[in-house]
């Protein structure tokens, strides 16, 4: 019996060797950032070549914890390397609730008076309090883009035509009117396709007109937000400035010579987080990060 358990026990301890051998011998990444020539850039040298520019992109998937981990390092480290010469913004804050965001960087509105009366998604304890509160603590300006979500709605339901209604008390909330919309821009050609050939005309055009009226008003909030030698870093949704469409295209308009990197994000299977060899166009930066990295919801 004492022959037998302690061949049991060298087996058991053999086999938990191995494995401990197999896993530690396997380089478990949790993301890499590559350039757009497709080599690898370590994040210190990646915040050194993001203070060169005026605007920084920093597009990611919502539900990615790793992805707004990074938001947060990055922002750290831009803000060490600018020495404090940045400026935050972001599409999850929409443009009348500049005043309730205020309030809370200033310190007159606790957290819940902040959640009570600004309409926060439901990832922002999680995801987006972080880089709010890194902003506070170092007095940082920090720029609601976005347009109100029930301007964007209406647009989707009654066409970009319906926005020429409001009182010019609403319409300070929107890029100035009228708003360029073209399928020239990259990624709306994608969304229609999105939407099949069978959807009607009207009803696709007025889908991505209210996808121009975010991408308009969130260039205009960064370019009206902007100061000479900062660098505006802006949170958004990887499809807003993929492909340097959506929020980068919009702000090329108005500017062509400022100075803007987009940093895109992509899931990959592959255990290295080589490049995906599909559905991969690069842009300044781009993020790998794995497909089953834990999500906040």
């Amino acid at each position: 019996m004492c022959l037998n358990n302690i061949k049991m026990k060298n087996i058991f301890i053999a086999v938990l060797l191995a494995g401990f051998c197999s896993l530690s011998g396997q380089d478990i990444k949790a993301y890499q950032f590559y350039d757009k020539k497709g080599k690898e850039v370590k994040t210190e040298k990646l915040v050194k070549e993001l203070a060169e520019y005026d605007v920084v992109f920093f597009g990611e998937n919502h539900n990615s914890s790793i992805n707004h981990w990074l938001q947060l390092k990055v922002t750290e480290g831009l803000f060490q390397k600018k020495n404090g010469q940045i400026i935050l913004g972001a599409e999850m804050f929409e443009r009348d609730n500049q005043t309730q965001l205020n309030q809370y960087l200033e310190g007159k509105f606790d957290a819940k008076t902040l959640k009570d009366s600004a309409r926060l998604w439901n990832n922002y304890a999680t995801d987006y309090k972080p880089l709010v509160d890194f902003a506070k603590t170092k007095k940082l300006n920090f720029i609601a883009t976005n347009i109100p979500r029930r301007y964007a709605s209406q647009t989707a339901k009654e066409g970009l035509e319906s926005l020429s209604k409001l009182s010019d008390k609403e319409k300070a909330y929107i890029a100035q009117l009228p708003i360029k919309v073209t399928l020239d821009t990259p990624g709306y050609q994608e969304m229609k396709a999105m939407m099949g050939d069978h959807a009607e005309g009207t009803k696709v055009m007025n889908f991505i007109s209210a996808q121009a009226t975010k991408d308009a008003t969130m260039a205009e909030s960064i370019l009206k937000s902007m100061q000479t030698g900062k660098t505006f870093i802006h949170y958004n949704g990887n499809y807003h400035s993929k492909e340097f469409g959506g929020i980068y295209w919009y702000i090329k308009q108005k500017n062509p010579n400022l100075k803007m990197a987009v940093i895109s994000v992509f899931e990959s299977e592959d255990p290295e987080l080589k490049i995906p060899a599909k559905e991969y166009s690069p842009t300044d930066f781009n993020l790998i990060i794995p497909a089953d990295m834990t999500k906040t919801f």
